[in-house]
């Protein structure tokens, strides 16, 4: 997998969260995930207590409310559509701040905001404690496709190439009294997107002979052979084991 790789949504630090082997975390993460999703909308009190496991893992990892807060941004357009919902659906209708309002897209809106926050919520706090390379690791330890992992791999390294070398056309167009300010200037910028777009492949082939010159015959070797104890498998799976009895409960209750 090569070294390591950081990203903006990684935290720093020596929590025992942060600690854990990555396929532990990935498992876990899953089966909450699960676990939430099974979880029947009218049971409002069991997405608290899975607010209230998440924030303790928060805790645990020592991860600021605020630094979640910010990465739960991503899924405002879910929340945009979950607030028409209401409006849009058919069926009974109920007065709500003199708003006339459909029960059951109260209801829907309510079941994607609870779920999608907590599955957001979780994955957040997976990036939060596990780097890039640690998450490929894991997931080639949980068996998934190899030429899978070799894809996100890549895409990971080079997203980044590819970043810079935006940033370099774009300050060569700006060095040249270049300002998209208009659609007539999309010619300029469709002309740059096609320029990217041949440099980039041209670098992929470039890479791909480099790869095929050193031995590479389709999977990468192995060098970091990922291992969890049982304590560790116990650690992790706390999370969705407890998420799973509080969604029996809301079945039962």
């Amino acid at each position: 997998m090569g070294a390591g790789h950081a990203h903006r949504l990684y935290r720093h630090g020596r929590s025992a969260v942060h600690a854990l082997p990555p396929h532990t975390k990935l498992t876990a993460v899953l089966c909450f995930v699960v676990v939430v999703v099974s979880t029947p909308r009218e049971a409002v009190w069991a997405f608290a207590a899975y607010a209230a496991l998440l924030a303790t893992v928060a805790y645990a990892a020592r991860v600021p409310a605020l630094f979640l807060l910010k990465r739960l941004l991503i899924e405002t357009p879910f929340v945009a559509f979950a607030l028409l919902l209401p409006f849009v659906a058919q069926g009974e209708r109920v007065h709500v701040l003199g708003l006339s309002l459909s029960e059951s897209g109260l209801w829907g809106a309510w079941n994607v905001l609870a779920k999608g926050t907590l599955g957001v919520a979780a994955s957040v706090l997976l990036a939060a404690t596990t780097e890039l390379r640690e998450l490929l690791l894991g997931l080639q330890r949980l068996r998934l496709p190899p030429l899978l992992v070799q894809i996100a791999s890549f895409m990971i390294r080079y997203g980044d190439v590819i970043a810079d070398e935006m940033r370099r056309m774009r300050v060569a167009r700006e060095s040249r009294g270049f300002e998209a300010s208009g659609v007539r200037h999309w010619g300029v910028l469709a002309k740059s997107a096609g320029a990217l777009f041949i440099r980039s492949y041209e670098r992929g082939e470039r890479v791909h002979l480099a790869m095929v010159s050193r031995g590479y015959t389709g999977s990468m070797p192995v060098i970091d052979e990922v291992t969890a104890s049982r304590a560790q498998w116990s650690y992790a799976l706390a999370l969705p084991v407890t998420a799973l009895v509080v969604c029996l409960l809301g079945w039962t209750l």
